[in-house]
């Protein structure tokens, strides 16, 4: 299972440029989030990634087409802790912090940027069935949750000085926010299929994120991602993971108390929104012990976008995670004695 963890680094990238400059920027990916199956009782999972974007189209419908910026980058660091509860409940939390978030405007004239967390993720995950044969183990687990935000969704940029001398601020493109500031439920789906003998294992996931309005009466598309992979290990601590993702990206909507006036205050079109994607996600990992490490890139195949949008185009995920036991069972299988977290 440690393996699957890398696996799925990616399952969400939360539309980092997917929405446009003009419009949802959708807030933070979940880079390694809602990722897995269950742990074991007692047993704890450490995850930590950074993940780069970067891109310098864009496209309207599946066409390339004049760019609207120069380029638009995030760095983004993300943190999840999961616990096994019991066999079959795990509870993960989780969170990211973006180093930078920013927008190059054409002829490098400026930049736009923004800096800070995103979103809290508690997403409790259920395993419904789990059986193990002599050569194979089969397992379906489940997720509920909420992304909550704790970032700014009204992040302002000084675009110059009024009469009086005084600096004049105009609130930042949706793109570079670091949160879309919405309360959002998830649904997680996990189907994971391992032949122990050949280390070959075959797991699906899909996730549906159903965003809410935030406090400026803007609610940002919902999300659906659907994931199939593959997954190989050689050299004995070596893993190789394909994954083929399919990404769909609802139309951003607002209160009907928002007007016209507010939406180019804010940055927004709204016909410049939504968008439906496929990924090919090759990945790497290295276990050490209970320290893992990954590297993954996404590479678009097919991208559709409405209106006019930042197209994907390059994204590098890299990390760690370390999973450990924080109880020991003792001689006796029917008790368990507590040690100091960190130890097996």
């Amino acid at each position: 299972m440690r393996y699957i963890v890398i696996g799925v680094l990616l399952l969400i990238q939360g539309a980092v440029f997917g929405q446009g400059c003009c419009s949802g920027g959708a807030g933070s990916p979940l880079a390694g989030g809602a990722s897995t199956g269950v742990l074991k009782k007692n047993q704890m999972e450490v995850s930590l990634s950074h993940q780069y974007n970067y891109s310098d189209e864009f496209y309207t419908g599946d066409q390339d087409t004049i760019n609207l910026n120069d380029q638009l980058t995030s760095n983004y660091m993300f943190l999840r802790v999961d616990y096994g509860v019991t066999d079959k409940l795990t509870l993960s939390l989780a969170t990211g912090y973006y180093l930078n978030r920013s927008i190059i405007e054409l002829g490098y004239k400026d930049t736009i940027t923004s800096s800070g967390f995103s979103d809290l993720i508690i997403l409790p995950r259920y395993s419904v069935f789990n059986k193990k044969r002599p050569n194979s183990r089969t397992e379906l687990t489940l997720g509920v949750g909420l992304k909550l935000p704790i970032g700014s969704n009204t992040d302002s940029t000084t675009v110059g000085l009024n009469s009086q001398g005084e600096n004049v601020y105009v609130i930042s493109p949706p793109t570079v926010q670091t949160s879309t500031g919405s309360q959002d439920f998830m649904l997680y789906g996990f189907l994971f299929h391992g032949y122990q003998k050949r280390k070959l294992r075959l797991f699906a996931n899909t996730i549906y994120v159903k965003k809410g309005y935030n406090s400026m009466g803007q609610k940002f598309g919902d999300y659906l991602s659907l994931g199939l992979f593959v997954s190989k290990t050689v050299y004995k601590n070596l893993g190789l993971t394909a994954q083929i993702k399919g990404e769909w990206i609802g139309e951003m909507k607002v209160a009907k108390t928002v007007s016209d006036v507010d939406l180019a205050i804010y940055n927004i079109d709204l016909y410049s929104s939504g968008s439906k994607k496929v990924f090919f996600v090759p990945q790497i990992s290295y276990n050490y012990k209970q320290l893992t490490m990954f590297v993954a890139s996404e590479i678009p195949l097919y991208q559709y976008l409405n209106g006019v949008q930042a197209g994907s185009m390059f994204q590098l995920t890299t990390g760690l995670s370390y999973r450990f036991m924080t109880k020991k069972a003792s001689l006796n299988p029917a008790k368990t004695v507590e040690i100091m977290p960190g130890l097996n």
